[in-house]
């Protein structure tokens, strides 16, 4: 299945929220205050934000009236159009090589499982990749990064449980160094985003990184469950404030109506989204293509 196919899919809930009740929209007729207010609601309720869905609504006001739409077809155009535009303002950046991604988030968001697919993505685009297993507080965390790095036919430095995170991102890194590997990817804890002392352990790995690895790309990429909506905003933030983020991972896109804070997140912060998680498989973590996420969704 196709990137298309799988991200159709994937939205299916989220186009329920906005598509489906868009055309419901059209059966009084009129693009009037009524209109605007129930298609507010449609995009509130997918988790768009209100700061978004009003930039969003004062577009396609201004587009309705400056070409004239009536139908309903008009205003799906108009509104792929607006959406897109959100989305296009922070445009991925293509990976250099050497380079290492340092992924962070909070608990349960399927941070461990999305570095084993992400690893498995740079492995089937010809690159040599390794695995940091930096999480070294959660029980058998390590055991289970090994599991998706076998998955992807990639190497895992570890420690045992307890260690300090930023001796084994130094180890990976100069084992990455030694073995010119492509793409070093740091799994971290996952840490609630409201304490201090464990965003300063992820300053710290990120100070060793910068130290130790002067000629990578080096990137920090936060990863998102899809389910948590507008919490996702908070989230951001806080990570953005400890370690700069420079791109999104979002995972469950596939199970939940809420597919809308992309278009949040775009509008509210300057990071790309790089990657969607849209099932279960290994193969199921995709770049994000702005494009076919506006046409899934309406």
């Amino acid at each position: 299945m196709g990137f298309f196919s799988k991200i159709k899919a994937g939205l299916k809930k989220t186009r329920e929220a906005i598509a489906y009740k868009i055309d419901k929209l059209f059966t009084g007729g009129a693009l009037n205050d009524d209109f605007y207010d129930e298609l507010e609601a449609a995009l509130i309720s997918s988790d768009i934000g209100a700061e978004t869905t009003e930039r969003i609504l004062d577009d396609l006001r201004a587009a309705v009236d400056k070409q004239h739409i009536r139908d309903r077809e008009g205003v799906k155009t108009a509104l792929r159009k607006i959406i897109s535009d959100i989305l296009l303002e922070n445009e991925p950046e293509e990976l250099s090589y050497p380079a290492v991604i340092m992924v962070v988030g909070v608990n349960g968001v399927g941070k461990t499982t999305s570095i084993g697919k992400l690893a498995a993505y740079y492995k089937s685009k010809g690159k040599s990749v390794m695995i940091a297993a930096a999480d070294t507080f959660r029980a058998a965390a390590s055991d289970q990064l090994s599991v998706w790095a076998d998955r992807a036919g990639v190497k895992v430095v570890k420690q045992g449980e307890g260690g300090d995170p930023a001796a084994v991102v130094f180890d990976a890194v100069k084992s990455a160094q030694a073995r010119a590997t492509d793409v070093l990817i740091v799994d971290t804890a996952g840490r609630l985003h409201n304490k201090a002392h464990l965003m300063e352990e992820l300053k710290k790995m990120s100070r060793v990184i910068k130290r130790e690895f002067e000629a990578a790309d080096y990137r920090n990429y936060i990863v998102l469950d899809a389910t948590t909506g507008q919490n996702a905003i908070a989230q951001v933030e806080t990570f953005d404030e400890a370690v700069d983020l420079d791109g999104i991972i979002i995972t469950k896109l596939d199970g939940t109506a809420k597919g809308g804070v992309l278009i949040a997140l775009a509008n509210e912060f300057s990071v790309p989204i790089y990657f969607v998680g849209v099932g279960e498989g290994i193969d199921d973590l995709m770049p994000f293509d702005t494009g076919e996420f506006t046409e899934g969704i309406i």
